[in-house]
């Protein structure tokens, strides 16, 4: 389970740029293709920008062709999962500062183990290489 992080706003904002506020903290989309890490395949984890949590391994990233980084499973008790307030999509969100990173999606039909997609915005998160 991840350690609960909380901050004021005030403090979010003195912490993460303009761009990651606006994503992590007000639940915006980064425009597709556009992220660093949409097109990115190295080895390591993928970290929450807002707060270092570990989120996703590489294993578990794979290319969905939505123009986000995709990935299959989350760590477990990593990120949390709630309907939109329009009740048509699931939202992610870390489980420790409950940052938004995108949405999933399920039963799409992707050759994945839980045929499940994490589409997930670049600027939520920070990668950690392998053996570093």
């Amino acid at each position: 389970m991840a350690s609960k992080v909380e901050k004021s706003e005030q403090e979010w904002r003195a912490i993460l740029s303009p761009e990651q506020f606006r994503i992590l903290r007000q639940k915006g989309t980064e425009w597709a293709g556009t992220g660093q890490y949409n097109k990115f395949y190295e080895e390591g984890i993928y970290n929450c920008a807002g707060c270092g949590t570990p989120l996703y391994k590489s294993t578990t990233k794979f290319d969905s062709g939505c123009g986000w980084p995709a990935f299959y499973e989350g760590l477990p008790g990593a990120i949390n999962e709630s309907v939109d307030a329009d009740g048509r999509r699931i939202e992610i969100t870390c489980a420790a500062c409950g940052g938004h990173l995108g949405h999933v999606f399920k039963g799409e039909g992707f050759r994945t183990p839980t045929n499940e997609r994490h589409c997930v915005n670049s600027i939520s998160l920070k990668f950690t290489p392998a053996n570093k």
